[in-house]
């Protein structure tokens, strides 16, 4: 089976399911077993998912000590993203760039966090079914605001958790209004990377890449599926725009 066709599977279970795939963050032991494969005193660079939404950034901690502990001369930086997702994935992005053209360890890691400070990430759901599987949103509400089209928009908030800022009657409305408050933030768009990623639905979101270059004259764009264990929690249809 293609890693499409898996992911298809994947969604057209969890509709069928009453309850959600778990999830789980890799373990300290895992991430010393990955650090312990740099070569000596190689830099290490460790870009998490947010540390509001899992114990992968303390794990990846954990593990540094213990690489730390057994001697390792290289430098390693662990540093919580504030995100998810392919927000995570430009912070990546920017700091393989900066590797390959050989900026130095330490100001990589100044960049990055700056970048941290300044970047964005912006969730649009389509169903509300995975937010009250989730124990996120009661069912008589779920259950009203899907009668009434609802749509929830969402960002990464500064702390890293996700919060809901709009809710709006459907959904090409709601993915216009995503687009709009993309460029209310963003100030250089030939600089700034920007990325978006979707659960299951590729069609709409390359409808919404191209709207969104229409509007604003981004030169580097990152474009991906979400990813299972996110997709667990935006359900099928979600759209995500990050900078």
């Amino acid at each position: 089976m293609s890693p499409q066709m898996e992911l298809c599977d994947f969604y057209a279970r969890m509709k069928v399911e009453s309850v959600l795939p778990k999830t789980s963050s890799p373990s300290p032991l895992h991430f010393f077993a990955n650090y312990e494969t740099a070569d000596v005193g190689q830099d290490i660079l460790v870009i998490s998912l947010s540390s509001a939404l899992s114990s992968t950034y303390h794990h990846a901690l954990m593990g540094k000590e213990l690489l730390l502990e057994a001697g390792y001369k290289g430098q390693i930086e662990v540093i919580d993203s504030r995100t998810a997702s392919l927000g995570l994935g430009v912070l990546v992005y920017k700091a393989a760039k900066m590797a390959e053209a050989h900026v130095p360890f330490a100001e990589i890691v100044e960049k990055i966090k700056c970048s941290i400070a300044t970047s964005g990430t912006y969730f649009f759901l389509d169903t509300l079914e995975n937010v009250i599987k989730g124990g996120r949103l009661d069912r008589v509400r779920g259950a009203v605001a899907s009668v009434l089209n609802i749509k929830l928009l969402m960002k990464a908030s500064e702390e890293g958790s996700v919060e809901i800022i709009e809710k709006i009657r459907g959904t090409q409305q709601a993915l216009k209004r995503m687009i709009s408050k993309v460029g209310e933030s963003v100030h250089d768009f030939e600089k700034d990377v920007i990325a978006v990623a979707h659960s299951n639905c590729e069609e709409r979101a390359r409808e919404v890449l191209g709207q969104l270059l229409e509007k604003y004259p981004f030169r580097t764009v990152l474009f991906s599926n979400m990813g299972t264990v996110i997709g667990t929690y935006a359900g099928e249809g979600g759209v995500l725009i990050a900078y």
